[in-house]
């Protein structure tokens, strides 16, 4: 590969070398012979290069490897060693102009359709100060010494409301900047785009922004930050005098001081009329604060092994404050390794004869097993007693406790087995193992889970982002298949879909009473798959089209009995007890469940002796 620029082939001397995606370029002062290639490509008709543009000449260049087409390329141009002064900039894109200024900075690219907007950008970060010395317009970084006004030169301007030798005005501090940004290229970060902000407290809600296509540390653009920010603070006093002819000499750029006025101020424009001179004034920032700043650090993560997957497949409960209409199947991917991110889904409801794609899964999910089985616990009141031991799925996984305000938020809610709990201790045991105390058991309608478990239970946070939803029925099999990166054999999982997030909550506080009459009466609270916030002063809502319940009445001896019922009571007549006695019963197990738009839910039972 070689460079053509200025209608010269440049051979490096320091070697062209390959990259992944073409050549990259160091052209310093080699050989600057033509090639005969090139040569012959001139003489054939081919566009000559001009100042300011250049060719790259690819030689034997494969467009095979890159779909026939010609590949994104990049070419790195590395300049002199050292900083470049704003005095050389400025005569390059303006030689007609007289300059005096000692700044510098690392470089600068002149960009924009005019010499004007190239240096204006200059001018709005440094204090550059534009003046004319009667031969030529003058650009500089020093104002130079100011010029005192005596007192008895100053002269009331003619128009003004007040006849005083100094008006003065100031912007409200609503039409300032409050902050401004200044972006620019950072040599420390290899000349990526960096940005320094300075914020002044005040009455403004504006925000500016400078783009600066110019190399500076970390350090000096905060300090040019600062200091624009400062000067346009400053800048909102302005004055008008009037002066005796004999100070026709002044000129914009120049700084006075006035008598009676601390600082100094700068002179914006000049007018001679009625004998007289006008100035117009422009308050003079001070020296700022000195800042400091770095250019940040690049944080980047471990090139670790993505790892096979592991996954989990299961009926959800209802979680969210809205209600379900359909089945909420649930699936938490992982990985063993912590540089698992995610893996494709597929799914199959014909038990692995056919498959659909399914999307990808969501972040990893914070997962594992059961080290111990969970014990028996209550559903309604805080578990101090019962302790589970989970270990998690790659040693990455973290765990956190919860107070008893996170808990009632619904924090640290997570599915063991088919109990839904929340725990307000996690303590590390070593190797990704850790000890869950301070329980919520049965939440989410699983109180009926809270008995039963057992080791390698599959444990899941319940995180809304790290759980991938499919569709499906009630009553379907669903077969879930993870393809990751780092998968030989894809992981597989299957549930049965009973739609849990659709069932109604079983009702509770059922009691029954032996009235006088001989009659039994079955009472009960209903419950609801929505309002899990319990607000106060209202009921929970329905949930459901109409509140519904089916009772079933089952003696010990007999044939069970199947009613409906709108009320949340259910009356045992004398009549039915005396009959089911004859039969030679001696108890009876009534079982109530609400009927839903969907499902029913599971039912909650009593027993009582005839």
């Amino acid at each position: 590969g070689r460079i053509w620029a200025d209608g010269k082939l440049l051979r490096g001397e320091a070697g062209d070398f390959k990259t992944e995606t073409g050549y990259r370029f160091h052209s310093g002062s080699g050989d600057q012979a033509v090639d005969p290639l090139i040569a012959a490509a001139e003489g054939a008709g081919a566009a000559p290069a001009y100042r300011g543009i250049a060719y790259a000449v690819f030689e034997d260049f494969q467009l095979g490897d890159y779909g026939n087409r010609i590949p994104s390329l990049s070419f790195e141009v590395i300049g002199d060693e050292g900083n470049v002064g704003l005095g050389a900039i400025a005569a390059e894109l303006a030689p007609q102009l007289s300059t005096d200024i000692e700044a510098s900075i690392g470089g600068y690219a002149a960009e924009g359709d005019s010499v004007r907007g190239a240096i204006e950008v200059l001018a709005g970060v440094f204090p550059l100060s534009l003046g004319d010395n009667g031969e030529a317009l003058t650009l500089g970084d020093t104002p130079g010494a100011p010029v005192a006004i005596a007192t008895d030169e100053l002269g009331s301007i003619a128009g003004a409301k007040r006849a005083e030798p100094v008006t003065f005005a100031q912007r409200s501090a609503a039409q300032q900047s409050e902050s401004l940004a200044l972006a620019y290229y950072d040599a420390a970060r290899d000349y990526l785009p960096a940005t320094q902000t300075a914020r002044r407290d005040g009455g403004a809600r504006r925000t500016d922004r400078i783009d600066l296509p110019a190399t500076l540390d970390a350090g000096a653009a905060r300090q040019y930050c600062e200091a624009r920010l400062s000067r346009n603070w400053a800048e909102r006093l302005t004055a008008r005098i009037g002066l005796p002819p004999r100070r026709l000499a002044l000129a914009p750029g120049q700084l006075v001081a006035l008598p009676g006025q601390a600082g100094l101020w700068m002179i914006r424009a000049t007018a001679f009329s009625g004998g007289a001179i006008e100035v117009d004034l422009v308050r003079h920032a001070t020296a700022t604060l000195a800042y400091s700043s770095d250019s940040g650090r690049h944080v980047s993560e471990a090139d670790v092994a993505h790892g096979p997957t592991t996954l989990t497949i299961f009926d959800l409960p209802p979680l969210g404050d809205s209600i379900a209409t359909t089945p909420q199947v649930a699936v938490a991917a992982a990985g063993i390794s912590v540089g698992w991110r995610r893996a494709s889904l597929s799914l199959s409801r014909d038990a692995g004869q056919s498959w659909i794609d399914a999307g990808g899964s969501a972040a990893p999910a914070i997962m594992g097993i059961a080290a111990t089985a969970l014990p028996d616990g209550p559903a309604t009141i805080l578990d101090l007693v019962g302790t589970v031991d989970v270990t998690m799925v790659n040693i990455g996984m973290d765990l956190a406790d919860a107070d008893d305000a996170a808990l009632l938020r619904g924090d640290n809610i997570a599915m063991i087995g088919d109990e839904v709990i929340q725990f307000g201790r996690a303590d590390p045991l070593g190797a990704g193992r850790w000890r869950l105390s301070q329980l919520l058991r049965g939440r989410r309608g699983t109180d009926h889970a809270t008995g039963g478990h057992s080791a390698g239970e599959a444990f899941v946070m319940l995180d809304p982002d790290s759980l991938a939803l499919v569709t499906s029925n009630i009553g379907d099999t669903l077969s879930i298949m993870a393809t990751g990166i780092g998968d030989a054999v894809p992981a597989m999982a299957s549930t049965g879909v009973e739609g849990r997030s659709l069932r109604p909550l079983s009702p509770c506080h059922v009691r029954s009473e032996r009235r006088d009459t001989g009659e039994t009466r079955v009472q009960w609270i209903r419950r609801s798959r929505a309002g899990w916030s319990w607000p106060d002063g209202v009921e929970v809502p329905l949930g459901e089209e109409i509140e519904r319940y089916e009772v079933e009445v089952a003696p010990n001896v007999g044939v069970a009995r199947v009613m409906q019922t709108g009320d949340a009571a259910y009356s045992y007549s004398q009549a039915d007890r005396l009959a089911d006695i004859a039969a030679g019963a001696t108890s009876v197990v009534i079982s109530i469940s609400q009927i839903g738009q969907f499902a029913r839910s599971r039912p909650a039972t009593i027993q009582f002796q005839l």
